[in-house]
């Protein structure tokens, strides 16, 4: 019995003491945020709330500072060590140091207050230099750089004057100017000259032999030249027939002249021909060489010769040369075995290599034709209307 009621004794006494236990660590628990809540805010014990046109109750918990324009603040009196700005818009409720350059102004300037708090001096006893924060926006997290000085702009003053060592001469004038004769101009504004032969080969068929040549000279600077066209075929050591041409050439843009002069025909007992000329030649696009001219004659001769070529490279010296040549005239000439409208034409396709870009010889046929009525001036004079012709030749440029 004894022992029972010592054990219920023991038993009383922990009741009452898990009780005190209790209360003590429910008073603990109560107690805690309070001192936390006042530790955070000891920052701010000597910060005074600036009072309110709607309220005189200053509203610490829970304040937002993303929402304050901090533009106008001057913290150069404030010791910041134990605050934290944080990039924007944070919590009211740690300042760690802020991590942010600031523009250092004048220390004498006045301090301007955020509108809504006024931030007094610090415990500090050495003054710290003043921190312009006018260029950060704190509402938006942004920082305005209107007021930093880029790279690039004008020149430095002192920069070197590039003509600072001519001692006032210019090129084309005082005691170290060249003579007239070699003052130094561009290359357009020289007279260039050139002879280009294109074709200078022999030809083979239907059992005959006979050279044929076509070429051109001319002297001038790149937008006007004085041409001389010539083309032709001897045989027996004879000149059975000839085109010469006397033109002036000019340049009306990068890749197309035109031409105007005049043309002379002759031929082996035939009358000789002469021939007002106007044409153009240059680079079509693809890189066709294309030479078109029309001709006017006495008695109402009209014609016109159309000329094509096209390069195909196989290699850098080797290339295949495609070429198409036809002739029109409006008329009628029997001395001369011509009939009105297509006369004839010629296609012809040559293997050329460049031993230089001046001496490329070659290797080729040629299939010519007549057609219409000079087809039957031909065959009259018994004369081919087609042929085949074989050549070999040089074109060379000087």
């Amino acid at each position: 019995m004894k022992t029972l009621n010592d054990t219920l004794g023991i038993l009383v006494m922990n009741n009452q003491l898990k009780k005190k236990l209790l209360s003590a660590v429910i008073a603990t628990v109560g107690v805690m945020p309070v001192f936390a809540y006042a530790q955070t805010h000891a920052g701010h014990a000597g910060y005074t709330s600036a009072p309110s046109e709607t309220s005189t109750q200053p509203k610490t918990s829970g304040m937002d500072h993303g929402s304050m324009d901090m533009s106008g603040m001057n913290h150069g009196s404030m010791d910041m060590s134990g605050m934290n700005h944080g990039a924007g818009k944070a919590p009211a409720q740690g300042h760690d140091p802020m991590k942010m350059p600031m523009k250092q102004t004048d220390p004498g300037k006045s301090t301007s207050a955020m509108p809504g708090m006024k931030h007094g001096q610090s415990g500090s006893s050495a003054p710290a230099p003043d921190h312009n924060m006018g260029a950060m926006d704190d509402g938006d997290g942004e920082m305005d750089h209107g007021d930093m000085q880029m790279q690039g702009g004008s020149a430095p003053p002192d920069a070197r004057d590039p003509d600072a060592y001519s001692d006032g001469y210019v090129r084309n004038a005082g005691k170290y100017a060249l003579p007239p004769s070699d003052a130094l101009i561009m290359s357009d504004m020289h007279n260039f000259g050139s002879v280009n032969f294109d074709r200078l080969e022999y030809v083979r068929a239907r059992g005959e032999e006979w050279a044929a040549y076509e070429g051109e000279a001319w002297y001038g600077s790149t937008y006007n030249r004085a041409v001389i066209k010539v083309e032709g075929e001897i045989a027996s050591g004879k000149l059975q027939e000839s085109e010469t041409q006397l033109l002036w050439r000019h340049a009306v843009s990068t890749f197309w002249d035109t031409e105007l002069g005049v043309r002379f025909d002759h031929g082996q007992d035939a009358p000789n021909r002469e021939w007002l000329a106007f044409g153009v030649k240059g680079l079509a696009p693809y890189w066709f060489e294309v030479d078109a001219t029309a001709y006017v004659g006495p008695s109402g001769r009209t014609a016109l010769g159309l000329k094509a070529e096209y390069d195909i490279l196989l290699t850098q010296r080797l290339y295949l040369q495609p070429s198409v040549e036809v002739n029109f005239y409006g008329k009628d000439d029997e001395r001369w075995g011509i009939g009105s409208g297509l006369t004839d034409g010629t296609a012809g396709l040559r293997l050329k290599y460049e031993v230089t870009r001046q001496f490329v010889p070659y290797i080729g046929v040629e299939w010519a034709s007549k057609f219409g009525k000079t087809a039957d001036y031909a065959r009259a004079a018994g004369d081919s209307k087609q042929e085949t012709r074989f050549v070999a030749g040089l074109s060379f440029r000087f």
